[in-house]
């Protein structure tokens, strides 16, 4: 019983601590010092993924901790638990989001140095950790739904955080309402699911899928369209994705919080942990097939002509989500997750990078005007190198085993898709070589007053990108396949949550691939140094790009902000002046004024009647008697 006890405060407490840091200091984060708040800030999450770890050694081999504390919601059949569910999935998620989140906290230290807004900065952090620890430990729909919810309210607050600069305002409205889009089919599929169901516990609905299945074959294909719909939007999947570059107008520690291991993640962790239901929806998965590679390819080509640093890796994470959703749909789920989870690693640590970048160039971004950075930032450019050989799957870094186990098991399905999902990583391999190129190889391309101010970042900073190095690094080791010797160990963990894949390919055919990819990835690597070292290729200029179509088509990143604008936005904007002229000036405001005039001509003649005569008065009572006295007889 004891040990009972000592769970329910440690779960309660993995939440709650950032969350009193987000009360904390948001009340009066103003009366401390930067160092305070920072400090403790981190502090909170750090504390948080310690617990974590505690709750790690006590996950039940075959089963999970249900952690039940009240009903938050109850009204005759409709019961809504406030409860967590800490299981091998859940479990894993709480440490990436704490892990990589508490590294991102103290980066943050040295990035926001002197900001005005400095507490409230950390204040959105905390309560941004809080949300998605709420989002990955419910035990149901209805309270993750709450931390879905949150993380969007978070990324709008974050996102807009320089909220004086209408651009940054501007992408954090377009994110916060693309977002509203598909969280509308969300909350459609959860009123499905109690709708058929009767609850919004996993494991009662786990339970019962097979027999609502066999029940209604269609019923279990609308609910994980509309639940996939949701992803669509937290995951930035076409045609909802163009909200995720834009969120680059926050402070870089934002977009490593939001690509590496919040928000963005929340989409793939719906349809894990909702992996029972998908499994049963073979037309949902093929939809999710086709989604995932046409997100990856098509993010892929317009990374390859972006040219500000931070929007090259904006596209590179739609990129790589479109290829676990890729993954997710030909059902190979541990292979996803594995990939997020390298993905957090690898894309913090670049994001992270970038911004060591920006701070030592003095906020400048355009990899045009960069190059030969790695002699001036040493260490910076070592561990962004790490990340980029990740990144593109180079062994024997983490991004090669997790990459090379979407291929395999999407190749137990048809080689056509991989040569497709293949194809993704030579793009992803082209577009991340130009970016490290341009920025830290080759001749300087600013001016040489500039360059003499170049300078690496502080400690605070430099110390995440270290820890983030070495997780990108030796990450892969922890589901080492079997065509290495190893036990992959992370599949075999997630067993009692996830649905295995049965796609299987021989060792031989494995080794075959993975040479194939190897190699070419090798040829893109000699190809872009060829190009952008030895000839010193820089990128054209906009003005040049605009001369040349397909160029400018990927440049323009394939028209979607232009159609959404020209096919919802302005029609919308017309549509909404026309109602403002012409009826609610013209109708609505009339017909209110109207009433105004009215009750003033009419409180204008009675006032008339207030003329101080006291026989008038005695009058006018009289004949209210008479008045009152004929009603009642006629009645």
């Amino acid at each position: 019983m004891a040990s009972f006890d000592t769970t329910h405060i440690i779960s309660l407490l993995v939440p709650l601590l950032p969350l009193a840091g987000f009360f904390g200091y948001f009340l009066y984060g103003d009366k401390l010092s930067e160092s305070k708040v920072g400090t403790l800030a981190s502090g909170w999450v750090i504390l948080s993924f310690l617990l974590s770890l505690v709750l790690f050694g006590q996950i039940p081999v075959d089963g999970a901790i249900q952690v039940n504390y009240f009903n938050w919601m109850q009204a005759g059949s409709f019961t809504v638990p406030f409860a967590f569910q800490i299981d091998q999935l859940s479990v894993i998620m709480m440490m990436l989001v704490t892990g990589v989140g508490s590294l991102i906290h103290i980066y943050s230290i040295g990035y926001m140095h002197g900001d005005n807004g400095f507490s409230r900065f950390f204040a959105y952090l905390n309560l941004f950790i809080f949300f998605m620890l709420l989002l990955v430990m419910a035990n149901n729909y209805v309270l993750m739904f709450a931390g879905w919810e949150g993380v969007g309210l978070c990324s709008y607050l974050l996102i807009g955080f320089w909220y004086k600069n209408p651009e940054y305002s501007a992408a954090a409205n377009k994110a916060f309402i693309v977002n509203r889009i598909g969280d509308l089919f969300m909350l459609y599929g959860l009123y499905m699911i109690f709708k058929h169901f009767g609850t919004f516990v996993y494991s009662d609905i786990n339970g019962m899928a097979q027999s609502v299945f066999n029940a209604d074959t269609a019923i279990i294909g609308i609910i994980t369209l509309l639940l996939f719909a949701g992803a669509t939007g937290k995951s930035a999947q076409i045609p909802l994705h163009t909200w995720l570059p834009d969120a680059m107008a926050g402070p870089t520690p934002v977009s490593a919080l939001i690509h590496a291991a919040t928000m963005v993640t929340a989409g793939i962790y719906l349809i894990i942990r909702s992996n029972v239901l998908f499994a049963l929806a073979p037309l949902t998965n093929e939809i999710i097939v086709i989604i995932g590679l046409a997100t990856t390819l098509v993010a892929g080509m317009i990374a390859l002509k972006q040219n500000d640093i931070k929007k090259v890796l904006a596209y590179s994470t739609v990129s790589q989500l479109g290829l676990m959703f890729f993954a997710l749909g030909v059902g190979a789920y541990a292979a996803a997750f594995f990939h997020l989870l390298t993905h957090a690693f690898f894309k913090a640590l670049l994001f992270l990078g970038a911004g060591s970048v920006i701070h030592g160039m003095h906020g400048e971004q355009d990899i045009r005007k960069m190059g030969g950075l790695s002699g001036k930032m040493k260490y910076t450019h070592i561990t962004f190198l790490i990340a980029v050989i990740a990144i593109i799957a180079l062994p024997p870094l983490s991004g090669f085993f997790s990459k090379d186990y979407i291929l395999a098991s999407v190749f137990g399905k048809s080689p056509v898709l991989w040569f497709f999902g293949a194809l993704s990583g030579l793009l992803t391999a082209f577009y991340m070589m130009r970016l490290y190129l341009l920025v830290f190889k080759g001749k300087s391309r600013m001016p040489e007053a500039d360059a003499a101010k170049i300078h690496e970042s502080p400690s605070v900073m430099l110390m995440p990108l270290y820890v983030l190095a070495g997780l990108s690094a030796l990450g892969g080791f922890m589901n080492i396949p079997s065509i290495f010797g190893g036990s992959q160990w992370l599949e075999n963990f997630l067993k009692p949550v996830v649905s295995l894949s049965e796609l299987h390919i021989d060792h031989g055919t494995e080794w075959i691939l993975m040479g194939i990819s190897t190699v070419l990835v090798l040829g893109i690597v000699f190809w872009t140094y060829n190009m952008y070292v030895k000839k010193n290729d820089v990128p054209e200029s906009d003005a040049v790009l605009a001369t040349m179509p397909f160029a400018n088509f990927l440049n323009r990143k394939f028209y979607f902000d232009e159609f959404y604008d020209a096919v919802f936005s302005q029609p919308l904007l017309k549509f909404s002046t026309f109602i403002q002229k012409w009826i609610e000036t013209s109708i609505v405001d009339k017909v209110t004024d109207s009433f105004g005039m009215l009750s003033f001509f009419l409180s204008g003649q009675v006032r008339k009647l207030q003329n101080g005569h006291i026989s008038f008065y005695l009058f006018a009572m009289v004949l209210g008697i008479l008045g009152i006295l004929t009603i009642f007889i006629l009645l």
